[in-house]
Formats: structure tokens, sequence, C-alpha cells
């Protein structure tokens, strides 16, 4: 059963401890190095790798429920090792469509480097570049063994710890029209390792460098450490290029892996704060009524019924949710995916603000505390307007669909 397969995966011994470690990992603005050595061990990192490859075999849907499992207890932690799990589900969505194996463009190495141990990061986001994905301010250029990678990254989540960070850059060779070239950079040496300072980024890869822009002081999510990221001819070698892609075309399998692997498993984490969210309100509404203790507070219309919209907002945007994962698990075809998964991510978060705007409501100035949990919940569900692809990217979308029918 896939309760069985997830709680293996998260038990609930391992969730308590993630959840003792949050306040301190937001306190101190620190990686969560303690959290991510349990759930390497615990094989969270390969949950979503087939069995027969040796990992969990977890679908979409179900790795879905457990990256919301994972968030209600630590968000950062969940945001953290969610950017690996993305392309670790990436790898998996071509290994279905038969673009594994000897196949032009396979990621089954993906999924047998995850196996041994290493840790992806999504190296994809550029300040100012609306398109994302397709298209890239990032360069690379043409060397013996591959391309050289230039150009700044934001939110490189897991920046202490990677070892394969997957990026794009433009490649415009002479004669040649553009293409984005998608690949991973290698920095190996870690396994088991300390976490990597600001100063040692370059460590471990086989040529160029990699710095670190500015301080990570955020309001939330403090625990993912998600640096600038500065590339300085980064080598992403032949056997390491996922693709090359056309700019501003999203016709391409590995496109629509990555964004539906990274809109709906973002959207798992922010699911998860609204069901911590949810879950605190509730314990607030049961408690006694302060004019009548022989009431509960629930008892009070307005009380019950903030919390029924709350909880039917929450269940409409779970719906949506685990419907495209279904579909995505299925293999289904439709033609407005990008849409669809670009609507459903915004939902799903916009949500999870309205959850935790309930919740502060009902737990009254004790939420408001700084160093309380859901003071902690407030901070951390903001992250979720920045994450691609933003309402007003949405809009234009939407605005693009109407202009052609």
């Amino acid at each position: 059963m896939a309760s069985d397969r997830i709680s293996s995966l998260l038990p609930s011994d391992l969730l308590e401890r993630v959840r003792n470690r949050a306040a301190a990992y937001d306190a101190e603005n620190r990686f969560f190095t303690e959290d991510l050595a349990d759930l390497r061990a615990s094989g969270y990192l390969a949950a979503s790798v087939p069995e027969s490859m040796g990992g969990s075999g977890l679908s979409l849907e179900e790795l879905i429920a457990a990256q919301r499992l994972l968030a209600a207890h630590a968000p950062a932690t969940a945001l953290g090792v969610n950017m690996h799990l993305v392309w670790v589900q990436v790898a998996r969505f071509l290994h279905e469509r038969g673009l594994g194996g000897d196949a032009e463009g396979s990621l089954d190495w993906v999924l047998r480097d995850t196996i041994a141990g290493e840790v992806f990061a999504f190296g994809i986001s550029e300040a100012g570049n609306e398109a994302v994905l397709m298209d890239a301010f990032s360069t690379a250029t043409k060397d013996d063994d591959g391309f050289l990678v230039s150009g700044v990254k934001v939110f490189t989540t897991l920046s202490p710890v990677w070892t394969r960070l997957g990026v794009h850059a433009k490649y415009e060779g002479e004669g040649a029209d553009p293409t984005l070239v998608f690949g991973f950079v290698r920095r190996d040496g870690l396994e088991n390792a300390a976490p990597r300072t600001r100063e040692q980024a370059s460590n471990g890869l086989s040529v160029g460098a990699v710095s670190h822009l500015g301080e990570w002081n955020t309001l939330g999510m403090r625990a993912t450490q998600s640096w600038t990221t500065k590339l300085d001819g980064v080598r992403i070698a032949h056997d390491d290029v996922a693709a090359h892609v056309e700019p501003l075309v999203g016709q391409h399998p590995l496109i629509l892996g990555i964004f539906s692997s990274f809109s709906l498993l973002t959207a798992a984490v922010y699911a998860g704060i609204a069901d911590r969210a949810l879950e605190l309100a509730r314990e607030a509404a049961h408690k006694p009524n302060r004019v009548d203790p022989q009431l509960s507070r629930i008892d009070d219309p307005e009380i019950a019924s903030r919390l029924t919209e709350a909880t039917l907002a929450h269940r409409r945007s779970l719906d949506s949710l685990n419907l495209l994962a279904r579909d995505v698990d299925e293999k289904r075809t439709r033609d407005d995916w990008p849409l669809a998964l670009a609507a459903c991510r915004n939902l799903v978060t916009d949500e999870a603000r309205s959850a935790i705007d309930v919740a502060m409501r009902l737990v009254g100035s004790r939420g408001f505390q700084a160093d309380g949990e859901l003071a902690r919940l407030y901070r951390d569900v903001l992250a979720g307007m920045f994450h691609p692809s933003t309402s007003s990217a949405l809009a234009a979308s939407v605005r693009g669909t109407l202009e052609t029918e």
C-alpha cells in the first residue's frame, strides 16, 4: 500500500525529529544538514527511482503525498529536498515514456546516480528571465569535452551540498541557430561529508568556478540556503547533456518533464503547509469558548464559517494537485499542460496563504509570537509567490489563450 511505503520512508520518529529541528534552522539561518542525513538514510532521496533500479518506486501522486507530509513537519526541509526530487522525477518521467536506456536524451544515469548517493540541485531560475525554461541568459560555449557554461542562477536550493547541478544555457555557435543546452554540472567529492561553505563552492569541479553572490537572509524558507550561484566556465560533459532545445519552444519531452515535476512537487510543499495550518486552526477552534466554557469556539458561527470555507478551499486545491499528478503518472496527453500546471501551482500556493491567515485569526496573539511555529509557517508560505510560473506569467498565458480563441 502507498501509505505503508511512505511511512517506511518517513517514519514518525524521523518526522518528529525534523519538526523539532525546524525552529533552530530558521532562527540560525542554517542548512538542514541533520535532516538531509536522516532523509538520505531512510531512502527518501531515491523515493521515486523505480524499484527495478533500487529505489522505492513511488508514483508522482504518492511522492506528492509524501512531500505534503514532510512539509507539514518542516517546510524548508521539504522545499530543499524537493529540488533534488524534481530531477529524479524528471528522469523517471522520461524513463517511463521510452526515453531511457540507450535512447537519446536518456537520464537513466540520474536514477543510478541517485541510488549511489549523489545530490541533484535545480539551477534553472535567473533574475529577470520570465521565460524560465524557454530561454536563458546564461551562455554555453563548446569545448572538446562538452560545453562550458557561464551565468548567474538564483534560488539555487541545496547550494552547500549538491554534487550534480541541473542547468540550462544558450549556445549560439557560428552559423547555427541558437539552442538551449540542458545538462548537469558535476561537483564531486561530498558524499556523507559536511556541507560546503561558500568559499568551498568550486571544490570538486573539473574546470571553471562557482561562487555565490550576496547573502542568504530571506524572510522564510531559510534552511534551504538557496544561494545565488555564479557559474564561470563550468563544464557540462557530453554524456551529461540532457537535451538541445529551440528557445521559446516548449514542445519537448524534457521541458514537460521539468515543468510538470517542478510545478506539482513544489505545490505539494505548500499544500503540506496548508495541512499543518488547518490542523493548528482546528485545534484552536475546539478550545473552550472564553465567554461560555461549556461551549467550544467552533460553536461560534463566524469561526465555524471561516474554518469550513478554508477546509473546502483546501480540498479543491488538493483535488487539482492529485488529478494532474495522476494524469502524469498515467501518461495522459492534453493540449493545455503548461496552463494547467501553472494554474494548479498558483491555486495551491494561494490557498495555502489563505489557510495560514485563517489559522492566525483562530490561534490569535499566540500565533503572532516570532519564535512560534505558526509565525514561521506564515513567513515560509510567502515564498510560494516567487516560484515559476508566477501569477503574472499565468495571467499573460491566459490572455494569450483568450486572444487565440
